[in-house]
């Protein structure tokens, strides 16, 4: 298949975020990317609710959302009901990682695993054949615009070999300091799924830069 492109909302102009939802959809956008932030997990607070049912009926792309919250079954349900086509949780954030998966699958969306980029790619190997992706942090996560930590391509390769191993059809998502510099690379390494917010949002011409992006 050919690589995805999510766009971050969190980059958007939230004073008129209408026009940067429907800039996504006329895109070559492929999803929409959520990044929940709790103010506990990581030192900062994103949006909550109202703003994503306000974008779930704005979009016409699939809602990639990406929790960084503690204890985020508790919510599971409510993001289903809200519209979210997957679910990622942060593997750092879960006491009963297996169980979250299970109950996000069985609500009948797609399960994401991600992990910060300190922890190592091993933690995943229990859990790889039952999840659908797994979101590689490329930047310690909380905050957008932060500069691409290149260790990252290394863990791309050894999670695409944990993978084949263990033949799981998991994606291998980016997320964070992916640019037009870097793109390319990512891909060539094994990347299935590209997150970027400011990359897009703040560039001249958005369609351009996704359509770059997604070539």
């Amino acid at each position: 298949m050919s690589h995805l492109i999510a766009p971050s909302i969190l980059s958007a102009n939230f004073g008129n975020l209408d026009k940067d939802i429907e800039l996504i959809n006329m895109s070559d956008a492929d999803w929409i990317h959520l990044d929940i932030m709790d103010g506990v997990f990581v030192p900062n607070i994103s949006f909550g609710f109202p703003i994503i049912k306000a974008i779930k009926k704005l979009t016409k792309k699939p809602l990639d959302v990406h929790l960084m919250i503690v204890d985020p079954d508790r919510f599971t349900l409510a993001f289903k009901d809200i519209g979210a086509d997957i679910l990622t949780v942060h593997l750092e954030a879960c006491s009963h990682l297996h169980r979250n998966i299970q109950n996000i699958k069985n609500l009948g969306m797609k399960a994401g695993v991600a992990i910060n980029p300190h922890t190592s790619i091993d933690s995943l190997k229990d859990i790889i054949a039952d999840i659908d992706l797994v979101c590689l942090m490329s930047v310690n996560p909380g905050f957008g615009g932060q500069k691409f930590i290149e260790n990252t391509f290394e863990k791309i390769k050894n999670l695409k070999l944990l993978i084949e191993q263990k033949k799981s059809a998991a994606l291998i998502e980016i997320d964070g300091g992916v640019d037009l510099k870097n793109y390319k690379k990512l891909i060539q390494v094994g990347a299935n799924v590209l997150v970027a917010g400011n990359t897009v949002f703040n560039s001249e011409n958005p369609h351009k830069t996704i359509k770059l992006l997604k070539a």
